[in-house]
């Protein structure tokens, strides 16, 4: 017995508390929402929400309290605290706060589980906030596991709606086999090297390795393009996006998307980087056709929610054309393609979050989903209809908001990596794009309203959007703030 007593006690003493205090706080917050809810008459389940954001800020205050203390590795080198990973945290509970706005008054006012939505969201949350610290493969996997599995009952909670019940389906089966996917990719790259640390990975890489590392990256890379809805394994993301209660396609969108993309950014800087030549034509592949899938289907869109799933899918193609341009050795240039995808996942989180906020309050009361409906916004809600605007003109990548720097970031590292022929694909696909985002506003702006009365927004709503449209306008006037947190965020 004292022997077990010195081994617990060692073991406890090897865990770096303070390393991992965000996600304790997080895990707590989820854990007191849950059990607070069970207390709460009907009346007061509300309660819920404020809870959760007390939560959230309270974990985003542990992770500023860990800015200036160096690089901290724990749980034996599974879970690590750089720069990465603290810019990634703070994304999520940025988006997370953001998420609780839209969700407030959408399940307040409906026939909703209240305590259960924001329990699980707060689990999935968990998930992303964990996945920035993953550093071995068992860690990245219950991570990216942690992000999706509550996202299905999430998209599931219309109950009685049949969308609801086809998008949580169609969710469950394809976040399974995805899962199961990625999972045979890992067991291969654990079998090739003995090793689950991704660090462990890269050093014990050897030639005889390559081909059952190829086909290693190959599953892996494919179960992560169905958490990303890259083409072509995007089919369940418009169903589902549009079958789900609208913040939890906000959350599945910004969130979730994210969350992948973090997990695959990881994989492939520190286990796979000296085999890029294996991985970037298959990345360059699905960059192209997902950036051109993704915007020409979202021409034809008239529902705005699964008009900004498609462009969902499109802006996704961004990202991925900065994991395909880099090299083994090119540092400069590998450099500069990492914090260009880091720079557009950032500013990507607010600018869709925002505009699935605007297209939720629009259809809170007496409003609809459908593009046709914007007619004439601006003479009901000149606030909302500005702030519309705004956000779609970002994803556009259009000044004067900080989507356009995010495409110029990546355009630019394309050249600088001499990819011609991406560059060039990414420049026609954001002038289609441009096309169907400023339809929408030129409805809401140009043509005549068919209902007179104003559009009432909630005063949680028009705070969330205000403060993301301004975070916009400010990053595009002063670009480095979010270029010094990419470039501290450099491997």
């Amino acid at each position: 017995m004292m022997e077990l007593a010195q081994q617990v006690g060692a073991t406890a003493a090897a865990v770096d508390w303070h390393a991992i205090a965000p996600e304790l706080v997080l895990a707590a917050t989820a854990c007191i929402v849950l059990v607070a809810d069970l207390f709460l008459p009907d009346d007061a389940k509300w309660l819920a929400m404020p809870l959760s954001a007390a939560g959230i800020i309270g974990t985003l205050a542990a992770i500023v309290s860990l800015i200036g203390a160096g690089n901290r590795l724990t749980l034996a080198g599974a879970f690590e605290v750089d720069g990465f990973a603290l810019l990634f945290k703070g994304v999520f509970c940025v988006l997370g706060l953001l998420i609780l706005a839209i969700s407030f008054h959408y399940f307040r006012v409906g026939r909703y589980y209240q305590g259960e939505y924001y329990f699980l969201m707060l689990c999935s949350l968990l998930g992303g906030v964990v996945m920035s610290s993953a550093r071995d493969l068992v860690t990245i996997f219950i991570a990216i596991e942690l992000i999706s599995i509550p996202g299905f009952i999430m998209a599931g909670l219309r109950k009685g709606d049949a969308k609801s019940n086809e998008a949580a389906l169609k969710f469950f089966l394809f976040g399974v086999l995805s899962s199961a996917v990625m999972l045979y990719g890992m067991s291969l790259a654990y079998g090739a090297t003995g090793e689950l640390l991704l660090e462990g990975i890269r050093a014990k890489l050897t030639a005889a390795d390559e081909p059952l590392i190829v086909l290693s990256v190959f599953f892996i890379v494919v179960g992560f393009a169905f958490k990303i809805s890259a083409v072509p394994f995007h089919f369940w993301a418009p169903d589902t996006y549009e079958g789900s209660p609208s913040p939890v396609a906000a959350f599945l969108s910004t969130i979730s998307k994210i969350g992948g993309f973090v997990g695959l950014i990881v994989l492939m800087f520190r286990a796979f980087p000296d085999v890029a030549d294996t991985w970037r034509p298959i990345f360059a592949l699905l960059a192209i056709l997902t950036m051109t899938v993704g915007n020409m289907i979202a021409l034809r869109q008239t529902h705005i929610i699964r008009l900004l799933a498609y462009s969902g899918i499109a802006q996704s193609g961004y990202v991925l054309v900065a994991l395909a341009l880099i090299e083994p050795g090119a540092t400069a240039s590998n450099e500069q393609a990492f914090q260009s995808a880091v720079i557009y996942l950032a500013i990507y989180g607010i600018m869709d979050a925002g505009a699935f906020a605007a297209a939720v309050a629009f259809a809170r009361r007496g409003g609809s989903y459908f593009i046709e409906d914007y007619s004439g916004l601006w003479q009901r809600s000149p606030v909302l209809a500005t702030l519309l605007a705004g956000f779609l003109i970002s994803l556009a990548g259009t000044p004067p908001m900080a989507g356009f720097w995010a495409k110029v970031f990546v355009f630019l590292a394309a050249i600088e990596a001499q990819s011609y022929l991406l560059a060039i694909v990414m420049g026609l696909n954001a002038v289609v794009a441009a096309w169907y985002y400023l339809a929408v506003v030129k409805k809401m702006f140009f043509e005549k309203a068919e209902l007179a009365e104003p559009v009432e927004v909630p005063a949680v709503l028009r705070v969330a959007m205000g403060l993301a449209a301004a975070a916009l306008v400010a990053v595009f006037v002063y670009p480095r703030l979010v270029t010094e947190l990419a470039e501290r965020s450099l491997f």
